[in-house]
């Protein structure tokens, strides 16, 4: 989608900076902002999901894109993560009416945030973009419950194919082994130092046989000695 900033007023621009950086700061509880320097018209946020529902424990990412025409205009929101809820259909669209109808221009971000997150505690199954979701949040709930749990699990949990938290930068998390792939160049005793540890024991072994023969020989002559002696003292008798 393409940035509005060209398209807004430089007075609503300015407001819309402050908001974003007073959210920055001070974010709602559960929430994190991440705002782009580059394009203030397009914020990013992560969403915890709230305890006692299925969504508990996963961390989804979400956008909100200001328009043109904003403040007088909702913002459009949309799940980056993947979620099985009634009000979030399956490109991420959310429907709620703080952005549809109850929008007011002095509502702000902040509402906008709360409102989205509370959505997750109390899914509204009237105005569902999931209609599978919605029917079986009234049929079924048990049914419904297992289903967002399982997507949560599988997508905003940090597993594998998971789209949770802030967006990732490469340098981000462990990185790659410089010569993983080169069996010359694995991890381990270098060339030089396996001759070099080849040599020390060699040593040591060679200075161990030394001292034993050394030893051998010492007690060897003080044998040799006691049985001189003995010797001559019985010839004297």
């Amino acid at each position: 989608m393409n940035s509005n900033v060209e398209n807004l007023p430089p007075h609503v621009l300015r407001l819309v900076y402050k908001e974003v950086s007073a959210l920055a700061a001070d974010p709602p509880e559960g929430i994190k902002i991440y705002p782009s320097e580059e394009d203030i018209t397009e914020l990013h946020t992560a969403i915890e999901g709230p305890e006692g529902t299925p969504f508990a424990g996963g961390v989804f990412r979400m956008r909100l894109v200001l328009g043109k025409d904003f403040p007088a205009v909702p913002p459009k929101g949309y799940f980056l993560t993947k979620i099985f809820h009634p009000n979030v259909g399956h490109k991420g669209e959310i429907c709620v009416n703080v952005l549809k109808r109850d929008w007011k221009a002095e509502l702000g971000l902040r509402h906008v945030l709360l409102t989205i997150k509370c959505l997750l505690i109390h899914p509204n199954p009237e105005s569902a973009l999931n209609e599978e979701a919605g029917r079986l949040l009234l049929e079924d709930y048990a049914e419904y419950e297992s289903r967002a749990r399982l997507l949560t699990e599988i997508h905003a949990m940090g597993g594998p194919g998971s789209t949770s938290g802030a967006p990732q930068d490469p340098n981000d998390g462990p990185q790659p082994k410089k010569h993983a792939g080169d069996p010359t160049k694995r991890a381990g005793p270098s060339a030089a130092a396996v001759p070099a540890a080849l040599g020390n024991g060699a040593n040591g072994a060679s200075t161990t046989t030394s001292n034993s023969n050394s030893s051998s020989s010492s007690t060897n002559n003080v044998a040799g000695k006691k049985k001189a002696d003995k010797k001559r003292a019985l010839r004297r008798l």
